[in-house]
C-alpha cells in the first residue's frame, strides 16, 4: 500500500507539473552554454567488443527537483556506455543509466532487472533519458525545455526494490542521428543495455529475471524486443514484456498525428530514414520540399517539447513536394514503402508473456493497429493480455489522452502485472 500511495502522489505531481513545464524550467534552467558531458564522446577508434559489453561507466547524482518531492531519489545511478548493433546489425555504441534501489528487494525470487524503454524525448543529443533523469528538468533558452515525464514510474520501481536500466536510443547522447521509431535498432539497444547492466551488477543476479516495459516509442521498442529476443538474446531470463500505446505501423501513426501538437515528430522519422537507409535518402531528396527540409534540419537538434511548440498544429502536406500527406507520399513510393513494411511490428511471435495497453482516446498513437497486433500475435501462439483504458477523448491532438493513459492505466497496471510474472516463475 505504501508503494501505491507514493506512486499516486507522484502521478498527481506529474499531472500538475507537466502543463507548467515552462514555468518550472525558468527556476531550474541550466547554463545555456553547457554542452553534452565528455562521457558521451564516442571513443575513436571504436573499441572492439561484443554487444552489451561496457565501454565506460561513471556514478551519477540523482536529485528529484519536483515540488513536494525535492531531494534525493530512492536510489543511486550509474551512467554507462556499451556496445550494441545498429539497424543493419553493424557495430555501434549507445549510452544509458542504471538505477540501483536503496530499498532491498522483498518480492519473490532474486532481485529482478527492469529495462524501462522511454517514450519520445526528441532527437537532439541533450534529450537523452540518461541526461534528463538525474535533474528532472532541463532548459536552454528560448524553447529547449524538457521534463522527464516518466520519472514517477522510475521512482516507484526504485521504492519497490527493482533494479532498473534506462537505455538511450542510438544517437541520443552519442554521436549520429537517432533511428527514431526504428524497432530493429531500438530492440538491439534495449537488449544490450540489459546485458551491460548485468555485467556491472551483482554476479549472483547476472542471470536473474528480466522484465521489459515501455510506452509510446518505448512501447514500440518493447514490442520489438519481444519479437527479437529469441534470435538476438536467447540467454536472457525474460519473464514478460509490457508495451503501452506502441506505434505498430508508421503509416497510421503519421495520419493520426496530422494537425496535432506532435506532427513535428514526423521530421524525426524522416531524419531516421535518411540516416539509416541510403536508398530512402535518395528518394526523400525529391519527395520533401524546401520547407520540409528546413523542418527536418531544425528538429534534428530539438527535444519533443520544442518540436511541439515550433511545429505543432501543422499538416505534413506543407512539407512534401506533391502537397500530399506524408503517409501517402511514403506509401506511394516503392522504396520507402518497403522500408515501412520492414519497420512494422507483428512479423514475429513473441516467446514471452505480453501485456499490451491501449486506449481509443489516445490522440498520438492510434489504438486500432495495436489491437490488431494483439490478435496477430495470439494467432502465432503468443500469450497476450490486452488492457484498454476506456477513458474519454479530451481535446484531440493535444497529447492529453496519450499522457493520461500513461500516468494512470499504464503505470499502475504495469506494476501489478510484473509482480505477478515473478510469482509465476
Amino acid at each position: 500500500m505504501t508503494l501505491r500511495r507514493n506512486l499516486l502522489r507522484l502521478l498527481c505531481t506529474a499531472l500538475t507539473a507537466l502543463p507548467a513545464t515552462s514555468m518550472l524550467a525558468a527556476t531550474t534552467s541550466a547554463d545555456p552554454g553547457a554542452g553534452i558531458p565528455g562521457f558521451y564522446q564516442q571513443p575513436e577508434p571504436l573499441p572492439v567488443g561484443n554487444p552489451g559489453e561496457v565501454i565506460r561507466s561513471e556514478p551519477v547524482s540523482l536529485t528529484l527537483s519536483v515540488p513536494t518531492f525535492s531531494g534525493p531519489m530512492p536510489g543511486t545511478a550509474t551512467r554507462i556506455m556499451f556496445h550494441t548493433t545498429d539497424t543493419h546489425t553493424q557495430p555501434a555504441i549507445a549510452t544509458g543509466l542504471i538505477l540501483h534501489p536503496r530499498n532491498p528487494w522483498k518480492g519473490p525470487g532474486p532481485q529482478p532487472l527492469v529495462a524501462y524503454l522511454s517514450g519520445t524525448h526528441g532527437q537532439g543529443a541533450q534529450c537523452a533519458p540518461s541526461l534528463q533523469i538525474p535533474g528532472f528538468i532541463q532548459y536552454t533558452p528560448p524553447l529547449d525545455v524538457m521534463a522527464e515525464y516518466e520519472l514517477p514510474f522510475l521512482y516507484a520501481l526504485l521504492l519497490g526494490g527493482y533494479q532498473v536500466v534506462v537505455p538511450d536510443y542510438q544517437g541520443l547522447g552519442t554521436a549520429g542521428t537517432t533511428a527514431y521509431l526504428n524497432p530493429i535498432a531500438e530492440a538491439h539497444v534495449a537488449i544490450d543495455a540489459v546485458r551491460a547492466a548485468q555485467q556491472l551488477g551483482d554476479p549472483a543476479t547476472a542471470t536473474g529475471p528480466v522484465l521489459f516495459n515501455g510506452y509510446s516509442q518505448g512501447g514500440q521498442a518493447a514490442g520489438a524486443v519481444a519479437e527479437q529476443l529469441a534470435a538476438y538474446a536467447p540467454e536472457l531470463n525474460v519473464k514478460g514484456v509490457v508495451l503501452g500505446a506502441p506505434p505498430v505501423d508508421l503509416r497510421p501513426l503519421l495520419d493520426h498525428l496530422e494537425g496535432g501538437l506532435l506532427i513535428g515528430v514526423s521530421g524525426y522519422i524522416l531524419n531516421g530514414l535518411e540516416a539509416n537507409y541510403p536508398e530512402a535518402a535518395q528518394q526523400l531528396s525529391t519527395l520533401i520540399n524546401p520547407a520540409g527540409r528546413t523542418m527536418m534540419n531544425a528538429v534534428a537538434n530539438q527535444c519533443s517539447a520544442e518540436t511541439a511548440l515550433r511545429y505543432g498544429l501543422h499538416r505534413s502536406s506543407e512539407w512534401t513536394t506533391s502537397g500530399l500527406p506524408l503517409s501517402r507520399v511514403l506509401d506511394d513510393n516503392p522504396v520507402t514503402a518497403g522500408i515501412l513494411d520492414d519497420l512494422r511490428l507483428g512479423q514475429h511471435a513473441p516467446s514471452v508473456p505480453i501485456l499490451l495497453i491501449i486506449g481509443d482516446n489516445d490522440d498520438i498513437v492510434p489504438a486500432a493497429p495495436a489491437r490488431q497486433l494483439a490478435q496477430d500475435w495470439r494467432q502465432r501462439g503468443a500469450t497476450v493480455q490486452l488492457v484498454q483504458t476506456n477513458l474519454p477523448t479530451i481535446l484531440p491532438g493535444s497529447i492529453i489522452g496519450h499522457g493520461l493513459n500513461l500516468l494512470t492505466t499504464f503505470f499502475t497496471t504495469t506494476l501489478d502485472w510484473m509482480h505477478d510474472r515473478l510469482i509465476e516463475s
